[in-house]
């Protein structure tokens, strides 16, 4: 036009997808997969690069600091803490990879069970949960892994995942009263298929997907919460090397002014629990966006 004035209403609008938070939707977190890739080898293959006994106590060399001989220095009992780290990832990352197990089977089953239960059934299992999730989950722990006495590895676990279940299977629940009345679940059961054969063939791969991201944070959830009952006592002795029986010890580093026994085992808990943090965020912005787009 004549007077000076221009449109620049479709340029705004043809820019705004560019910029706009579908593209961040798209970002895959790479650094964070291949840095929990790298923590994962480094704890299964510690044997081929570790050459110290991390169990071996020189109490001639405790509380010394990092340096050639030992890189990550050592504790208040003279162990390599070098060692202990990757040694001691495999006994963290077992717990959370078990107990994420047992968590998952149970919230499975219990969620296929109430999902495909009549209305009264499916309530009441439903209130037990509720009433399960309004107790804190670490007094749950606690009061378990009490009963059952000393604590081990299996034992916490067991507690740990015993007590994850629910939240996902609500997920679950809700998942398969969804699909229940479809027509193949109708025709297998009409064919004989028993409760199992539905649930692993033709219920489970409906639902995988959306509780992927509560698996991978059930992990990170364990691996947390094994940590906080070694540092408050409670849970795996000393002897038995693990990231959390390491920072049991703070209280004797912090004494000693040893920052190592702190901050080296700390740095590779947190790096794991936020590589596990990104990976759980990212499929869940891709199983949301999935479902936005049905």
């Amino acid at each position: 036009m004549k007077d000076g004035f221009q449109v620049v209403g479709i340029q705004q609008t043809d820019q705004r997808p560019v910029h706009g938070s579908g593209s961040r939707r798209q970002e895959k977190p790479v650094i964070s997969a291949l840095l929990l890739l790298l923590l994962v080898a480094g704890c299964l293959a510690c044997n081929l690069f570790v050459d110290k006994d991390p169990s071996y106590l020189d109490l001639a060399h405790s509380n010394v600091a990092p340096n050639r001989d030992y890189l990550f220095g050592t504790d208040t009992l003279g162990r390599d803490i070098f060692s202990m780290i990757w040694y001691g990832g495999r006994i963290s990352l077992c717990i959370g990879f078990v107990s994420t197990l047992i968590a998952t089977a149970a919230a499975v089953i219990l969620g296929a069970v109430s999902g495909c239960a009549s209305r009264r059934v499916d309530g009441v299992i439903m209130r037990v949960v509720d009433i399960l999730l309004s107790v804190p989950s670490l007094l749950v722990v606690i009061l378990l892994q009490a009963v059952l006495g000393k604590a081990s590895v299996l034992s916490i676990a067991f507690v740990i995942g015993i007590t994850g279940w629910m939240s996902m299977s609500k997920v679950i629940r809700t998942e398969v009263r969804q699909i229940r009345n479809s027509g193949y679940v109708i025709a297998s059961r009409c064919m004989g298929g028993g409760f199992f054969h539905i649930l692993w063939h033709h219920l489970a791969p409906n639902f995988v997907s959306s509780i992927m991201f509560m698996v991978i944070m059930s992990v990170r959830t364990a691996i947390a919460a094994e940590s906080t009952l070694s540092f408050m006592g409670i849970g795996l002795p000393v002897e038995v090397i693990s990231w959390g029986s390491m920072l049991s010890l703070a209280k004797q580093a912090l004494m000693g002014r040893a920052w190592w026994m702190i901050l080296i085992p700390g740095f590779f808990l947190v790096a794991t629990l936020v590589c596990l943090t990104n990976l759980g965020n990212y499929l869940r912005r891709k199983i949301n966006g999935r479902h936005s787009n049905l």
